[in-house]
């Protein structure tokens, strides 16, 4: 038994910070084992063991640390090997953080049960997991594979799982999945196990252009970046992972799936990728035999040549779901700009963003008892109490009131006068020298770090208007608040310079001024109705460059994406504000994608024999259009406002797993109706089909490209009517009456036939939806056919139309 003992954590904790003005208590782990490790099961020999290790906690804490800054709290033996530890002074801290045995420190704090929140919030603990065992064996049997930018096979969210039910969860094997693991560097033979089931990378590409860095990017599966490490635990990470950031904890991370596999094909680096390298991924991923892709990526822009469908990721994408392989990928963020769809095809499910109910909020409170919220996921500052506030320039060598820019946006070190600003609450300015929004929002808080100061409040240059600052919900490990708000920014500089005594020269000579940074840190659970992301890419979706819009609704279904805790890669190229982290918070369709990912596996352990139509048809027809705590219409985010969310904001709305695993009615769709699709898609004609496809157009085609089986209705261009056939299949397992109720589009009157049908298990049933134009509207207006059955299912069919004549005009 080694004498240096490893530091653990019990509960989860808050962040240290630098200065103990009040004692606290830390959790120390240490490296050895705990008795549980040891065989012996003799009483004397355990109570020996235990007596050893107390004592060597003792020896370690004595030979360390002066016996006035410490007290002993506990010593932990039997579960853990660590001791909790009473400390008043900072430098004892920091000695005890280099110990070659200590393996982590943790800050003692109220226990809460928390999540990383989007399971909780889409209602998978109770509506989804139980009902296929439980968390840890919810996507048994399914590979999810992730093209992105690696893994870090070291991150607890994918260690391995047991296969007896033990640990954190339990993997039950695929019998179709034949990949395998490279090994590499950063990625041994060990990284691949029971959860991370195969690893590869792709990258000749990207070599050959002279972008990859094997120095930067490694020459294996390994993630140099964090994106593919953050969507794999998003899609697939392991039950009830510590959310520890900066010795905070924020929670507990879960994939959507915990019991799910891993597969991962490295496509993307930090500099980005090469539609070969992805192509060549998805190739071997099929090959492999995974059960879903999970693609956050896409093109740049809107491929060329006669249709954004024929491009050749979009018919590779094509002939995996061929395979049986659904496929998911994120919308793009260009929104709220209308047709910046970058995920085009009808085969792909094409995933939105939306916001979550979980806030983190901040404030700073003034001496005159003023208050004014910001964000900022930062340490409070210290006991309590109010510290001076000082501009930036007022404690930088000059101390005038009209400083340089760069003094202003505390973005550099040298030019405050460390006596003069420490202790203080610095008031520092976004200014239009700000490289990056987040990295220089990080290059504020090491600056306010190095010079010793109480923290910081970054406020709005009026210069600026009311362009909101982004990036602000990166952590922090200083004190630090945010305000993203012209009105506090200016009300909380007129409390400061009405405090401040100046010289005649403007000096200032006495802060008199005060304030306190609250706890940032903590979540709030404000019912708060989410709505669609600003960032999130919108419809209506095209057929090719020219921005011709297509008879296919995009996006088809939307998941949170905002604010999303994760996986991360410590070593990160990719951004360099998170470097060290092994969790990062980030908003993006990139994050709502594996949610998608993630659920679809649940549905596809649910039915193993349902194909990828079969599979987004139940996730986009059981889809919320209204918000859960207030039963009011989901919102979209535009450039300066909320408006109601129309299909081509959110597809069918925002998913709903416990309904999806039971759908009632199922739109299915083959190979075959998507070569139809393509030959009646205008401009394509059969030669094109056939270089893209193979093959070439049936002799009896489809009129309209809105004739594809899909449970959704779009049509770019009605003149007068049109007949739209959908055949759905009931996969309730019991017969069942639906009675067909119609919202129809402005400008549109809808007739369905029939519209009271009975429909027995398994059977399918042709219905006539009847579009006829009674108003030229110039504009899509927006709609939607419910079928209700009498069992309890609800089948929800948007419907999106442009309408540029009638018959009569």
């Amino acid at each position: 038994m080694a004498t240096i003992l490893t530091f653990i954590a019990l509960s989860f904790i808050t962040t240290w910070v630098p200065l103990l003005a009040n004692a606290k208590i830390f959790m120390v782990l240490m490296k050895d084992d705990p008795f549980v490790s040891t065989e012996s099961k003799n009483l004397e020999d355990v109570n020996i063991y235990k007596e050893r290790m107390r004592r060597q906690h003792d020896m370690l804490l004595g030979s360390l640390l002066e016996k006035s800054v410490y007290t002993k709290v506990y010593s932990y033996t039997h579960l853990i090997n660590g001791f909790a530890i009473h400390l008043t002074s900072d430098e004892a801290l920091d000695v005890l953080r280099n110990v070659e045995g200590v393996r982590a420190i943790y800050e003692d704090v109220k226990m809460k049960k928390l999540t990383t929140h989007t399971p909780d919030f889409l209602g998978l603990p109770v509506g989804v997991w139980p009902k296929l065992g439980g968390p840890t064996t919810s996507g048994a049997g399914v590979v999810i594979g992730m093209i992105d930018t690696g893994i870090n096979p070291f991150h607890p969210s994918f260690l391995a799982q047991a296969s007896n039910g033990a640990g954190r969860g339990t993997i039950v094997r695929s019998g179709k999945f034949k990949g395998k693991c490279v090994t590499g560097d950063r990625f041994p033979e060990t990284a691949c196990n029971s959860k991370i089931v195969g690893a590869q990378y792709f990258a000749r590409a990207a070599t050959a252009a002279g972008e990859f860095n094997t120095s930067r990017g490694y020459a294996s599966p390994f993630d140099a970046d964090g994106h593919g490490s953050h969507t794999a635990s998003t899609a697939a990470g392991n039950h009830q992972v510590p959310v520890i950031v900066n010795h905070f904890n924020y929670g507990y991370a879960s994939g959507m799936a915990p019991g799910a596999g891993i597969a991962v094909y490295k496509a993307m680096y930090s500099f980005g990728g090469f539609m070969s390298d992805v192509v060549a991924a998805v190739d071997q991923a099929v090959e492999d035999g995974v059960d879903i892709l999970s693609l956050s990526v896409g093109p740049a822009s809107v491929p060329t040549g006669p249709s954004a469908f024929l491009n050749v990721l979009e018919m590779q994408l094509l002939f995996a779901t061929r395979a049986g392989v659904l496929v998911v990928q994120a919308a793009g963020n260009g929104g709220p700009s209308s047709t910046s769809i970058l995920s085009f095809s009808p085969w792909i499910t094409s995933v939105a963003a939306s916001t979550t109910d979980r806030r983190y909020n901040n404030s700073i409170v003034l001496g005159n008892g003023q208050s004014f919220s910001g964000s900022g996921l930062s340490p409070p500052t210290l006991s309590e109490v109010h510290f001076p506030l000082a501009a930036a320039s007022n404690v930088c060598k000059g101390n005038t009131s009209s400083a340089l820019l760069t003094v202003e946006s505390c973005q550099e070190t040298e030019p405050f006068i460390r006596t003069l600003v420490q202790g203080k609450i610095v008031i520092c300015t976004y200014t239009f020298d700000f490289e990056s929004e987040a990295a220089s929002i990080a290059t504020v808080a090491d600056t306010i770090q190095e010079v010793g100061a109480a923290g910081f409040v970054l406020t709005m240059d009026p210069d600026i208007s009311s362009e909101k600052i982004k990036g602000a919900t990166m952590t922090l490990t200083v004190p630090g608040l945010i305000l993203n708000s012209m009105e506090a920014s200016t009300a909380l500089r007129e409390y400061y310079n009405s405090n401040t005594l100046r010289s005649r020269s403007g000096r200032a000579i006495s802060f008199r001024a005060t304030a306190k940074i609250l706890d940032g840190r903590q979540a709030s659970y404000n019912s708060q109705d989410p709505f669609v992301a600003s960032y999130s890419s919108r419809g209506p979706d095209v057929n090719n460059a020219l921005l011709d819009t297509a008879d296919v609704l995009k996006p088809n279904i939307m998941a949170p994406g905002s604010s999303i805790w994760a996986s991360w890669s410590p070593n990160s190229e990719g951004d360099q504000h998170i470097k060290g982290q092994n969790f990062a918070l980030l908003s993006g369709t990139s994050m709502a994608t594996p949610h998608i990912a993630g659920i679809a596996a649940l549905i596809k352990q649910k039915h193993p024999g349902w194909s990828p139509a079969a599979i987004t048809s139940a996730m986009m027809t059981t889809a919320d259009v209204t918000n859960g705590y207030s039963s009011t219409p989901i919102l979209a985010q535009q450039t300066n406002q909320l408006t109601p969310a129309t299909p081509f904001d959110f597809g069918s709305g925002l998913v709903n797993p416990s309904r999806a695993i039971d759908p009632g009615l199922i739109f299915k769709a083959s190979f075959k109706h998507y070569v139809l699709f393509l030959c009646s898609v205008p401009g394509v004609d059969e030669m094109s089909v056939r270089r893209a496809v193979g093959v070439g157009c049936p002799s009896k085609k489809k009129a309209w490209c809105s004739d594809l089986n899909t449970p959704s209705v779009t049509i770019s261009n009605l003149v007068g009517s049109r007949n739209v056939i959908r055949r759905v299949t009931n996969v309730a397992g019991v017969d069942e009456t639906y009675q067909v109720i119609v919202q129809e589009p402005l400008g549109v009157s809808v007739t369905v036939r029939p519209r009271v049908f009975n429909i027995i298990a398994k059977a399918s049933k042709h219905i006539t939806f009847v579009l006829n134009a009674t108003q030229t509207t110039n504009t899509y207006s927006f709609g939607e056919i419910v079928f209700q059955g009498n069992q309890n299912h609800t089948v929800r069919v948007p419907l999106a139309v442009f309408v540029s004549s009638t018959l009569h005009s």
